[in-house]
């Protein structure tokens, strides 16, 4: 039976990158290298019904335990692809084994150092072995942790050493660019309830989670020679930095924490006759946000109105929904289950709403209610990326607890 860790360590030598400027599914040929890998590893266990459709999804069925048949079936949802904010190309991991709690060295020649004082948590882990990178690239917990926590669990199941319902595997392309289920086949995943394996910290169990939106401003301005620009020139980029000034200076990302929303303006580009602003909005509650693109709205009414009627145009995107609004209130047991299930394996719950989505948000208000548990890992997204041995250990136990719960 393969450890987590050589799965962990397996999967992230794929190279899964998406790529958001794409709009084919999955968005990167790549991507399928790993979906392929899946799907033979889960045939190979035994998985019923393992395939691999069009849009790089991969399904698998492990049958009931006996005795388990009538219970409501369950899926475990993970995504294949990595973040665009680093590479994911020749992952070179090594693992520190009965971590000292210093400062970490991974890259002499680079000088590329993770601190303690940057990145406190790690002090947690004296004593672990810890899976880190060479510092040129992320690691790749993101979610690969959770999928080879998943297939673990998978191989238990299977081999009959854990009694559980009918489980659905599912391996999603595309999630970091929030694509992860907008090609998904619900008649094929099947199932009552769910949950994404893709949180960070062991223990994580999280089921609230930002309403999001995205806005795009447009600013159109005049561009002549700046010899003769008097009372004709409008610099579309001195205007996009005054909308910007009409926005609450405090309520951006690096302001803000726990509930709190935000505007935050993800990408400027433009000259003096167009200029570009892109903004990512979020807030738990739905009606907060709402007045967040009503002020954005105003904004873009008041230039106008000094600048000219069309000088500045905004357009909105719904992304995803607080999930906690089809989770609470309709399926609590999810919650208690997952709750007993992270205590059974000696773990402490954290229960703190995410300041992001996942894609069981989205999956929840698709008539899959689907909270979110962590993986272990830390630091996602960068070259500080790192996830102990023994939370991933952990993370597999709580998963083995989880579905004899609905057994």
């Amino acid at each position: 039976m393969m450890k987590v860790q050589d799965r962990f360590l397996k999967y992230i030598s794929f190279d899964t990158q998406s790529d958001d400027r794409s709009e084919t599914s999955p968005s990167t040929e790549k991507q399928l290298l790993l979906a392929k890998e899946l799907l033979a590893e889960l045939q190979e266990l035994g998985a019923s019904g393992a395939e691999l459709d069009e849009n790089g999804y991969v399904y698998a069925t492990i049958p009931a335990s006996e005795g388990s048949e009538g219970r409501p079936v369950l899926a475990l949802v993970a995504h294949m692809d990595t973040a665009l904010d680093m590479s994911g190309k020749d992952v070179k991991a090594r693992i520190i084994e009965n971590y000292d709690g210093k400062d970490i060295l991974l890259n002499q020649e680079l000088s590329i150092v993770t601190k303690t004082e940057d990145f406190p948590a790690l002090k947690k882990y004296v004593g672990q072995d810890l899976i880190v990178t060479d510092g040129t690239t992320l690691l790749g917990a993101d979610d690969k942790a959770g999928i080879a926590e998943i297939m673990t669990a998978a191989e238990l199941m299977l081999a009959g050493q854990i009694r559980h319902p009918e489980v659905r595997i599912v391996f999603t392309p595309d999630e970091e660019i929030g694509r992860g289920v907008e090609h998904i086949n619900m008649e094929k995943v099947r199932a009552s309830y769910g949950y994404t394996v893709d949180g960070e910290e062991i223990g994580q169990l999280e089921y609230e989670n930002f309403n999001a939106a995205s806005a795009e401003v447009t600013v159109h301005g005049v561009c002549v020679h700046t010899g003769s620009a008097f009372g004709i020139m409008k610099n579309a980029l001195l205007i996009g930095m005054e909308y910007q000034s009409l926005l609450p200076v405090f309520e951006n990302p690096a302001s803000t924490e726990g509930r709190m929303g935000f505007y935050h303006l993800n990408e400027m580009e433009g000259k003096v006759e167009t200029a570009k602003l892109s903004y990512i909005l979020r807030d738990h509650d739905a009606g907060k946000l709402k007045e967040k693109m009503e002020l954005m709205k105003k904004a873009a009414a008041f230039l106008n109105e000094k600048y000219g009627e069309g000088t500045v145009e905004i357009s909105f995107k719904d992304s995803y929904r607080n999930m906690y609004e089809k989770i609470v209130p309709e399926h609590e047991e999810l919650i208690s289950y997952a709750r007993d299930a992270i205590l059974a394996a000696g773990v402490t719950p954290i229960e703190d709403p995410i300041r992001g989505g996942t894609d069981g948000a989205t999956l929840s208000y698709m008539g899959l209610p689907c909270p979110n548990l962590g993986t272990g890992g830390h630091a996602c997204h960068g070259r500080h990326e790192f996830i102990p041995i023994q939370s991933m250990e952990k993370s597999v136990e709580i998963l083995k607890n989880l579905v004899e719960k609905f057994a």
